[in-house]
């Protein structure tokens, strides 16, 4: 069965809290037990990672202290990952709190309803304007790019004389 796919609908609360739909928490059950890191992505969404995938994303680095030492911008890249996420447990009762400066960040309102979005390996978090928003500069990309490849495949190719 597939894993964090799909597209629910959810109401965030007066305490900034969402209550996942059952198949989301399954999924999450099955993966890691609830344990899960909130990140904020620069597209404007919050992403929420099974801890385990997090970690492994973090530890695909090569030589982070070397790097660190010598590079501006993987400093900075540490910085945004440091800063912009955070440890968490879903609740038993099927909800996570989502921290005030996140909701900012993601222009999420208490009372409104927000996109949760499966993206494989975890959930994104969305303003439901933004996820519109989004979808619609992926499809548009995806389009774009078809429509590349397919003017390519019609170009006339040179031939050896």
């Amino acid at each position: 069965m597939l894993a964090f796919c799909g597209h629910d609908c959810c109401l965030i609360d007066g305490n900034g809290r969402i209550k996942f739909s059952p198949r989301v928490l399954k999924d999450f059950d099955d993966h890691c037990r609830g344990k899960v890191v909130l990140h904020c992505l620069p597209e404007g969404g919050i992403a929420v990672y099974p801890e385990d995938v997090y970690l492994e994303m973090r530890r695909h680095e090569e030589a982070p202290v070397a790097r660190a030492a010598t590079s501006l911008v993987f400093r900075r890249a540490m910085r945004r990952f440091g800063a912009m996420s955070k440890s968490d447990q879903i609740s038993g009762q099927g909800r996570i709190t989502i921290p005030p400066a996140y909701r900012s960040y993601a222009a999420l309102e208490s009372g409104t309803e927000v996109a949760v979005v499966g993206v494989e390996i975890g959930v994104e978090i969305w303003n439901t304007a933004r996820w519109n928003e989004e979808i619609t500069k992926i499809n548009d990309h995806i389009r774009d790019k078809g429509m590349h490849e397919m003017a390519a495949d019609l170009l006339p190719r040179e031939t050896g004389n």
